[in-house]
């Protein structure tokens, strides 16, 4: 198959990886550092010293019907490709990001037909044009919209799995994880966990979201974070205090205050009415 993904950070060059080994034509569509990384040698290496030869572009070739075109770059990164995307003569193009923003607009930009959406569970980073990564196997897997690509993907080595509410898996996955990256960004950043004030303060910025969630109309998903969402608040707090303890878990702080930024921006422009635990975090991400 032939496969574009634009945006080859930890996510983009996991996927490249796999799949370029599993056999399929990937063309990167990058830029900046990494576009010159890989233009110097038109490869994923990994940290372990595997290499997986993949085309290199400045930009997606709109002439091309691939057979899938993979966007792993962050929300607010989305409306800068767009118009390639809607011009593009790809068959699937599949949005894999954090959002809490409703789908319909993605959908209706480049079309219902050709429209997918996915959530990696993957942990991964490129440093100086070397890949790190881990694909999560249990008790999450990659999650997408379309039952051929998930097969697609585990055959290449990504186990994954179909989920038939994707909307809602994704504001559920953005209400548990906004106030857990926020924690984490900041425990990176002073080389200590967060208080347990603050552990308070973003426990009940959780507890909101998920509540806020269902108000939306949507169901909180999958089964395990139905179960998280019944916990009380110092149960979260307790949760997110240690978290951000955890040498491995406190490293991802480094990607920095973007991501949870855009979607705490997001959940509160969503909500119907006042939510004061969520606006309470906005001074931990100016």
């Amino acid at each position: 198959m032939q496969i574009a993904i634009i945006g080859p950070g930890g996510i983009g060059s996991t996927f490249a990886f796999q799949l370029a080994r599993a056999g399929h034509a990937v063309t990167v569509v990058a830029r900046g550092k990494r576009l010159e990384q890989l233009q110097r040698e038109p490869a994923i290496v990994t940290a372990s010293g595997e290499r997986a030869a993949v085309g290199v572009s400045t930009a997606l070739d709109p002439t091309i019907a691939w057979d899938l075109v993979l966007v792993p770059v962050l929300a607010p990164q989305v409306d800068g490709v767009l118009p390639a995307l809607a011009a593009s003569a790809a068959r699937t193009i599949m949005f894999m990001f954090n959002t809490f923003e409703p789908l319909d607009r993605l959908r209706d930009a480049v079309g219902a037909s050709r429209f997918a959406f996915g959530f990696p569970a993957i942990l991964a980073v490129v440093a100086d044009g070397v890949l790190t990564t881990d694909i999560v196997r249990r008790p999450m897997s990659t999650t997408v919209t379309d039952a051929a690509w998930a097969e697609v993907f585990s055959a290449a080595g990504i186990p994954s799995v179909v989920h038939p509410d994707m909307e809602s898996w994704l504001r559920t996955h953005a209400a548990m994880v906004m106030p857990m990256m926020i924690a984490i960004a900041q425990a990176h950043t002073r080389g200590a966990g967060v208080s347990w004030r603050e552990a308070r303060t973003l426990a009940r910025a959780m507890d909101e979201g998920l509540r806020l969630v269902r108000r939306l109309g949507n169901s909180i998903t999958p089964a395990p974070m139905e179960v998280m969402s019944r916990l009380p608040v110092p149960v979260l707090a307790s949760f997110l205090w240690t978290a951000c303890r955890v040498p491995a878990i406190r490293k991802s702080g480094a990607a920095g205050l973007v991501e949870p930024r855009a979607l705490l921006d997001a959940m509160i422009t969503a909500a119907p009415g006042p939510t004061p635990a969520l606006a309470a975090l906005r001074p931990l991400v100016a």
